[in-house]
C-alpha cells in the first residue's frame, strides 16, 4: 500500500489526543463513515489523517469540508488503531471535559468530606466546595453546550454500574455522548441542584426545578427534573431555546388545506381549536406559533400552562400549581374573569376543564388547547365521554388537528428508489376511498427518497417536520353528532369532503422529497 502512493507522509500519534477546536472540523459521523479524521492545524493548514488516502469518494468529501470551512489541508496515512483512538474521543471526554475531569477525580473523595450538613430549614450548604469549584462546574458547562451545539431538546443523565452516561435528544433521538466515572455523580447533580435551588439533602424523592444560562451569547432556560434510581438520582433537563419558540406555519410542515384550516380557525373571533398528538409531537410549538400569529396588541391574550415553557411577547401567561389547587380548571375560572379574548389552556385532562374550554368557547372567546386522544377524529367521541353534551360541540368546537413528527430528508443526502409495483399498489390501497375528485390533486411519482450519506449530513437526515389531518365544523358534522357517532361514522362523512390521515400527508410529502418513504411505513 505504501508503495502504491509513497509522497504521502505517515501520521503517528503514539497516544496522543486531537483538541477539541481541531476535532470541530469534521463531524463524528464523517470521520466514521469516510475513515479520516483531524489532526492539527498547522501553519494555517489542516492536517487530516486517513486510513486509506486513496478513497477517492472520502478525498472528495474533504475536499468539500475543506471549501466550506475556507481552510486548506493535508493529508497523512493513519493506522486504524489511530483512528479508532481519536473516534473514542468524539464519544467520550473531549477537550475541556477531558481536562475538568481529570483535575476533579484525583481530589474528588477528599472534596465529598468537604460537606457539611445542611441545614433542614434552608437549601443553602456551608462548604459546598464540590459543586463550586470549577472542574465540576466545567464538567457541567460542557454537558450543557454540548446540547445546545448538538440542537438536542433534552438531556439525560444517567447514573449506572460504574459509571454516569450522558444521553441526548436530538430529532426525537436519544444518543449517549459522554460518559464520567460513577465518582463525580454525587457532585454533578449537586451542582445542578444549587443551580435550580433544590434541596440538596433531599434524594429520596423526585425534584422540579429550572435556571437559565448564556450560551453562545444567548439566554437558555433549562427545566430540570430529578429521579431517584438504583445507582443514584437521575437527572432530565429540557432546553428551552427562546429562538425556537416562534415558528412559522412553513416551518412547521403545514400546508395546503391543512394550513387554510388552521388560518381560518384562528382568525375567528371566537371558537375551540383542539390540537391533539402523543407526547413529544410538537403540540405546544403549535399553539405558540398560533398564539405568535394573533394580533396581541388589540386582543388580551391568556394562557393557562403546566409548565410555562417560552414566555411570549404580548401574551399574560400562568403556570398551574396543583398542590396548592391551582389546577387547569380553577385557573381557567380566574382567566374568565380576566376579560379575555383569546385563551389558551394548556392541557384538557378532566372533565371540568373539558366544560369550561367548551363554556368559554360559547361566550365568545377564541380557545387554543391539547387533547390526548389517537387521531383528529377521536376528538368527538373523546368530548362524548368527558360529559360534553353532544349538542354543545358542533357550536364550541371550530377545528381539530392532529400531528406527529418525522425526520427531514437532507436534499444533498438522499438517494432515488423507484416506485415498484408493491409501492404503488399501497398507495392505490390507501387512497381507494378518497373521492376521484380530491385523488386528482395527488399525483403519484415514479420516484420517492430515502436517506443517503454526504459530508453535511452523514445520517441523512436533519431535524423533523410535521405531518397533520385536520377538520373544521360543518352542518353535515353537526347532524351526525347529534347521534353519538362513532369514530367509523365520522370518518366516512369527512372522508366524503376530502379528508386525508396523518398517514396520507407523510405519503404527499414522501412524495415531494421531504421525508423518507420508509418513515410512511412506520405509521
Amino acid at each position: 500500500m505504501l508503495a502504491a502512493n509513497p509522497q504521502i507522509p505517515t501520521a503517528n500519534l503514539n497516544g496522543a489526543k486531537v483538541p477539541l477546536e481541531v476535532l470541530k472540523y469534521i463531524p463524528e459521523e464523517s470521520a466514521a463513515f469516510y475513515q479520516f479524521i483531524p489532526l492539527q492545524i498547522k501553519d494555517g493548514i489542516l492536517e487530516v489523517g486517513m486510513v486509506d488516502p486513496d478513497n477517492i469518494e472520502a478525498k472528495d468529501v474533504l475536499q468539500f469540508i475543506s471549501t466550506t470551512n475556507n481552510i486548506p489541508f493535508k493529508v497523512f496515512r493513519l493506522s486504524k488503531a489511530d483512528l479508532d483512538q481519536v473516534l473514542e474521543q468524539y464519544k467520550g471526554l473531549s477537550g475541556s471535559v477531558d481536562k475538568a475531569l481529570g483535575e476533579f477525580v484525583a481530589d474528588v473523595e477528599q472534596d465529598l468530606q468537604k460537606y457539611k450538613k445542611p441545614d433542614a430549614s434552608s437549601n443553602k450548604v456551608e462548604g459546598t466546595t464540590i459543586v463550586e469549584d470549577a472542574p465540576v462546574t466545567k464538567i457541567v458547562s460542557v454537558i450543557l453546550q454540548y446540547a445546545i451545539s448538538g440542537n438536542a431538546s433534552d438531556i439525560h443523565i444517567e447514573p449506572e454500574v460504574d459509571k454516569i452516561r450522558v444521553r441526548y435528544r436530538v430529532d426525537g433521538t436519544l444518543h449517549t455522548t459522554l460518559s464520567f466515572t460513577r465518582s463525580v455523580q454525587e457532585a454533578i447533580v449537586a451542582r445542578i441542584k444549587i443551580l435550580t435551588n433544590m434541596k440538596l439533602d433531599e434524594k429520596r424523592k423526585p425534584q422540579d426545578g429550572r435556571f437559565s444560562a448564556k450560551i453562545e451569547n444567548r439566554k437558555i432556560d433549562f427545566r430540570v427534573s430529578t429521579l431517584p434510581t438504583y445507582f443514584g438520582e437521575k437527572v432530565v433537563i429540557r432546553i428551552l431555546d427562546p429562538e425556537k419558540k416562534s415558528i412559522s406555519f412553513d416551518m412547521l410542515g403545514l400546508d395546503g388545506e391543512n394550513l387554510k384550516s388552521v388560518m381560518d380557525a384562528i382568525n375567528r373571533p371566537y371558537g375551540l381549536v383542539l390540537l391533539t398528538g402523543p407526547t413529544g409531537s410538537g403540540k405546544t410549538t403549535t399553539l405558540y406559533s398560533m398564539l405568535s400569529s394573533v394580533d396581541r396588541e388589540k386582543y388580551n391574550v391568556v394562557s393557562l400552562e403546566d409548565p410555562i415553557e417560552y414566555d411570549i411577547e404580548g401574551v399574560n401567561q400562568s403556570q398551574v400549581q396543583p398542590e396548592i389547587e391551582y389546577t387547569f380548571a380553577n385557573g381557567l375560572r380566574s382567566i374568565l374573569r380576566q376579560d379575555p379574548d383569546i385563551i389558551m389552556v394548556g392541557e384538557i385532562r378532566d372533565r371540568e376543564t373539558a366544560k369550561l374550554a367548551v363554556q368559554a368557547a360559547l361566550t365568545g372567546h377564541l380557545v387554543f388547547s391539547t387533547l390526548h386522544t389517537n387521531n383528529s377524529i377521536g376528538v368527538i367521541p373523546r368530548l362524548i365521554d368527558m360529559g360534553i353534551e353532544p349538542y354543545l360541540i358542533p357550536p364550541a368546537l371550530t377545528m381539530v388537528l392532529a400531528q406527529r413528527l418525522l425526520p427531514t430528508l437532507c436534499e444533498d443526502a438522499r438517494t432515488e428508489v423507484a416506485m415498484d409495483e408493491s409501492l404503488k399498489m399501497m398507495v392505490e390501497q390507501e387512497f381507494a376511498d378518497l373521492p376521484a375528485e380530491f385523488r386528482s390533486k395527488i399525483p403519484v411519482p415514479e420516484k420517492v427518497y430515502r436517506p443517503g450519506k454526504s459530508s453535511t449530513c452523514p445520517s441523512g437526515t436533519r431535524g423533523r417536520t410535521g405531518i397533520f389531518e385536520t377538520f373544521t365544523m360543518d352542518r353535515d358534522l353537526e347532524r351526525l353528532i347529534l347521534k353519538k357517532p362513532g369514530e367509523n361514522e365520522i370518518y366516512d362523512l369527512l372522508r366524503k369532503k376530502g379528508f386525508m390521515t396523518l398517514k396520507e400527508d407523510a405519503m404527499r410529502k414522501a412524495f415531494m422529497g421531504k421525508i423518507s418513504f420508509d418513515e410512511v411505513n412506520k405509521l
